[in-house]
């Protein structure tokens, strides 16, 4: 496959490739072009001309792109969803899961176009304004830049840039190096739907050799971004002079409390669905850290372990599999060290803990750990789930909350009043009472406090992070 620019499938200016590997055998699936400087001037141009055609689409022609983009994924689901297994990783069952969100996200975004709305403004309560009216409106910021990330592409990309188009914006995205293939295809199949060629730029190639005009160009008004606080901290520094507004959804250590009232077979199952077998642990959101209280710490274990021992590691392919490989051996490597490290710390590992092959890591669950280990202090991209107990509630909150990130948490107890007494104190940016946190529907905002991002993301929030509020304020003629 090759990029997009102006509508047109095009290869890098000075004809570099790179290869998409398939996680779960090694083997190339495609080369992709290797973008650089001058690809990421043609976008910018490009980009330049739809901003005015994209501002200048009426609601329900944006609407209406969307829709049909929804209804042509729909009907290439399957091929889309084996496409996105080979490159990701992901099992075929969980893909499939992400291509029906990403399907609902689209027809949301089209309904979304057209509730687009400001407010009417009365003047009357300000002496002397009575013979004023004045009201708002919100019209597209111009051109979004957004950076998916690997681990949801299809669906990460589908909570920034349906968004972006309803609110009538012209759009460049960076593609994830290691999985670009399946959102080129639905890139095409926009194109398909009547998105107009300089509505969209999809760039393939590596940070280092892009350069930095999409970060520094004036042209370029928001970016969002999915990732690493490090890549974060670094866009922010770059994108300083040009005062850009800056949507960041980046990781966490998320919390899962599981109090002794709790149903304890629904909180290992979250536990297995939220963090050792979806994406393989690679979510943002997943349950990072479990702190049990110590009265029903072992019961729990006992569940967690008899459900880890269910879990099928594997072909991806495999309707039966519930957990693929991780995204490459660096992944891998990356988990399995911050594993090690906190054994020789003093934790112990009850299951798993050993990489299988390049890319697979054995879902692990480790006990005896300490909140400066890196298992508990640290981001693990991977199938692991270190296991604390605690006395009560505030030591439970004390151990939660001292970390640097609070993207979510969740909290299992029968209590509603405890249970919310938890999430109104929990330093994050969102709480599920009885359920996974590795949970984000597309409806409800989504982001972190502290450390874990700027901005909200959801069908409403990100079309308003798309948009600016403007003023205008009659004066009654005389």
């Amino acid at each position: 496959m090759r990029m997009l620019i102006a509508g047109k499938p095009v290869e890098s200016a000075l004809g570099h490739t790179f290869p998409v590997r398939n996680p779960a055998t090694d083997e190339v699936i495609e080369c992709v072009p290797q973008a650089g400087p001058e690809d990421v001037k043609q976008a910018i141009a490009s980009a330049c001309r739809g901003r005015d055609v994209m501002a200048s689409l009426p609601a329900h022609e944006r609407s209406a792109i969307l829709r049909r983009t929804a209804d042509l994924i729909g009907s290439h689901l399957e091929e889309l969803s084996q496409l996105l297994t080979a490159e990701n990783g992901k099992t075929i069952t969980q893909c499939r899961a992400e291509m029906v969100t990403t399907r609902r996200l689209f027809e949301d975004f089209a309904d979304e176009a057209k509730r687009i709305r400001g407010d009417y403004l009365p003047m009357d309560g300000v002496p002397g304004l009575e013979r004023m009216i004045a009201y708002t409106v919100r019209q597209p910021v111009g051109i979004v830049f957004g950076i998916i990330p690997f681990n949801y592409p299809v669906e990460l990309f589908a909570h920034k840039i349906p968004g972006a188009i309803a609110a009538g914006c012209a759009v460049i995205v960076k593609l994830p190096e290691s999985c670009p293939l399946t959102l080129l295809r639905i890139g095409q199949l926009m194109f398909e739907a009547g998105l107009p060629g300089d509505g969209m730029q999809m760039l393939t190639g590596y940070p280092q050799e892009l350069g930095d005009e999409l970060l520094t160009s004036p042209e370029i008004r928001v970016i969002s971004f999915t990732g690493s606080l490090g890549t974060a901290k670094i866009i922010e520094g770059k994108t300083a002079g040009s005062l850009k507004k800056l949507v960041f959804e980046l990781g966490g250590t998320d919390a899962m409390i599981v109090m002794e009232d709790a149903d304890l077979g629904a909180a290992a199952d979250a536990v297995v669905q939220g963090r050792l077998t979806n994406g393989a642990g690679q979510i943002c959101c997943a349950v990072k850290r479990v702190l049990v209280q110590e009265s029903v710490y072992k019961n729990f274990l006992n569940l967690l372990l008899e459900r880890r021992s269910r879990i099928n590691m594997g072909d991806p392919r495999n309707e039966e599999t519930n957990l693929g490989p991780l995204i490459s051996s660096a992944a891998a490597e990356k988990v399995d060290k911050q594993v090690q490290d906190s054994v020789r710390m003093g934790a112990r590992c009850l299951a798993g803990g050993k990489r299988v092959e390049a890319n697979f890591y054995e879902p692990t669950v480790l006990v005896d750990v300490t909140p400066e280990m890196p298992v508990m202090k640290d981001e693990v991209f991977g199938p692991v789930a270190p296991v604390l107990a605690f006395k009560d509630v505030e030591q439970a909150l004390e151990i939660a909350n001292g970390s640097p990130y609070g993207l979510q948490a969740s909290v299992f107890s029968s209590n509603i009043s405890t249970a919310l007494k938890l999430a109104n104190r929990l330093e994050v940016g969102g709480v599920v009472i009885n359920g996974t946190c590795a949970f984000r529907p597309g409806n409800v905002p989504f982001g972190g406090a502290k450390q874990s991002g700027i901005g909200r993301e959801s069908i409403v929030e990100t079309v308003r992070e798309m948009t600016e509020l403007k003023t205008i304020v009659v004066n009654e003629a005389r």
